[in-house]
């Protein structure tokens, strides 16, 4: 059987270069002790521990919808569409579409329309959907079988944190020649390395136990409802997780090397190197960041619809736009860490150890690389971690003016710009509106709760004044 053509888009790139630095960033921080230990307080906190089970749950569906390849037709032959592996996992949500809107774990359309009764009369009322509750031989037993289906994804969600924590323990027990009830014990009472077991299992039980519930429900009745032309809400919200990462993580990485490098030398250089980094940065934020980005995406859009040969498919389109919008966010938005890397800059230039490394010859580049960055990397990390957060929301308030990420593409922003209209109709539809901002509220707030730990962890100040 023929394999799929694995597709790479530019996105998918530079997400797993980001998982691969942070790979080689995790080996090198277990080798050295200073930079460990500033993590070892972020795992050791309850509120930081239970926010990073959330956001790998969140980093773990968008490395899944990060993997595409093109389609193949049951001969083996390409389809043209460009999938990805999420999209397989998540086939049943993908291809069981309706006509139009319905409500969660609804059994009828959302809407009244004429319908046509076996013995030739029209009548107006709800049709019944086409996939939502197939396995139902009758209507009345929707409930029950609902309430079925959530107990049997729970009970499957229960039975497989049981078994990571009975993997846990044993790991533990192997590790310590012990036995594993002490050391679940030990897992579950809090004193297991200072590492906040309890908390940990608890929130992994929870995401697993709703996660397999949830995922019970959506394989036979569409969970959170149905859009306009009838997709699953619940798909659309899953797939839009890659969408607020991508554009959380890669603007960073677009913005990291202009903020640190002039940072860094307007505040040790100073002088004329000083007055012309301030002179950009200060240009630039007078600029409104919502029509620099407005103009640069009109000028993409032009290019693309002028140049549509280079894309061979809708999808790698509506990539390069995102990578573009993330471009434009990292442009605009590297200002800030780089006023605060002049100021700490400005500091340390005047420090005992680099007065003397000058005095004794040392490169100034040298300098910069050996005291000045190590001393400001907290700052960047606390910077970059805190402004996540601030990107994922920045996204959907663009796509809600439509200057964001291209139409086609799932994301909140895109979600909540359709809801829009959905909520002025009669019936109101409310369910795609909830939907985004559940997860989008999800994400955020564990992003912000870890960020909160971070500053807490790697802030000297804070440090030094418990």
């Amino acid at each position: 059987m023929r394999m799929p053509e694995l597709v790479i888009l530019w996105t998918d790139a530079l997400i797993f270069l980001l998982v691969g630095g942070a790979l080689l960033f995790a080996l090198y921080a277990r080798r050295h002790e200073p930079v460990r230990a500033p993590w070892r307080k972020v795992v050791r906190s309850r509120v930081g521990a239970a926010s990073l089970i959330v956001l790998f749950a969140y980093i773990g569906i968008g490395l899944l919808d990060s993997v595409h390849f093109r389609a193949l037709d049951a001969k083996g032959v390409e389809t043209g569409e460009v999938l990805s592996l999420f999209d397989r996992i998540a086939e049943p949500l993908r291809i069981r579409q309706e006509k139009t809107y319905s409500a969660p774990l609804a059994l009828h359309l959302y809407a009244k329309e004429n319908m046509e009764t076996p013995d030739g009369r029209t009548v107006r009322g709800y049709p019944r959907l086409q996939h939502a509750g197939g396995q139902l031989t009758s209507e009345s037993a929707a409930m029950l079988d609902q309430a079925r289906l959530f107990l049997t994804g729970a009970l499957l969600g229960l039975l497989l944190w049981a078994a990571m924590v009975l993997s846990l323990a044993w790991f533990h027990a192997w590790r310590e020649g012990s036995g594993v009830l002490h050391q679940m014990e030990c897992l579950f009472s809090g004193d297991e390395d200072d590492v906040p077991w309890t908390t940990i299992l608890i929130t992994l039980g929870m995401i697993l136990v709703l996660g397999a519930a949830s995922w019970q429900l959506a394989q036979h009745y569409h969970l959170l409802g149905t859009d306009k032309v009838g997709e699953d809400v619940l798909y659309q919200a899953l797939k839009s997780i890659r969408t607020g990462l991508v554009i959380g993580t890669v603007t960073t990485l677009v913005m990291l090397p202009a903020a640190l490098l002039l940072g860094m030398m307007a505040g040790y250089f100073g002088g004329w190197i000083d007055d012309l980094i301030q002179y950009l940065y200060t240009t630039l934020n007078s600029i409104p960041g919502v029509l620099l980005i407005a103009a640069a995406v009109l000028m993409l859009n032009l290019h693309m619809d002028n140049h549509a040969e280079q894309f061979g498919s809708v999808l790698e389109r509506a990539d390069m736009r995102l990578l573009f919008l993330c471009l434009i966010l990292g442009i605009t938005s590297w200002t800030g860490l780089c006023r605060l890397l002049r100021g700490e800059a400005l500091k340390l230039r005047e420090l005992d150890y680099v007065q003397a490394a000058l005095s004794m010859g040392v490169g100034h580049f040298s300098i910069l690389a050996r005291h000045i960055l190590p001393n400001v990397a907290y700052i960047v990390l606390i910077t970059l971690v805190l402004d996540f957060s601030g990107l994922v929301l920045a996204e959907a308030v663009l796509s809600y003016v439509n200057i964001g990420v291209d139409p086609t593409t799932y994301s909140w922003g895109n979600m909540i710009n359709s809801a829009r209209l959905e909520m002025a109709r009669e019936p109101v539809v409310w369910w795609s509106l909830l939907a985004s901002l559940l997860f989008m509220f999800t994400l955020v707030l564990a992003a912000n709760l870890f960020a909160d730990v971070v500053r807490d962890a790697f802030d000297p100040r804070l440090r030094n004044e418990r």
